[in-house]
């Protein structure tokens, strides 16, 4: 997706703030994958079910302190 933007503004077809705005929404869904894996990982070192772990939302994602 990042190297389709890329064209995709080179070629004029989408503006530099459209371009911001979708790389920013895949940063948030990366990030949202990531919080995902590390709470799957963390259940099942638990010794939890990791079909337990829930997708949280952009904000919570966003919001934590790293």
């Amino acid at each position: 997706d990042e190297h389709e933007l890329r064209e995709s503004l080179g070629r004029g077809e989408i503006t530099p703030d459209e371009e911001h705005a979708r790389l920013r929404e895949i940063e948030i869904a990366l990030d949202q994958s990531w919080d995902l894996l590390r709470q799957r990982q963390a259940l099942r070192e638990a010794g939890a079910d990791p079909e337990q772990a829930t997708e949280r939302s952009a904000g919570e994602v966003e919001g934590y302190l790293q």
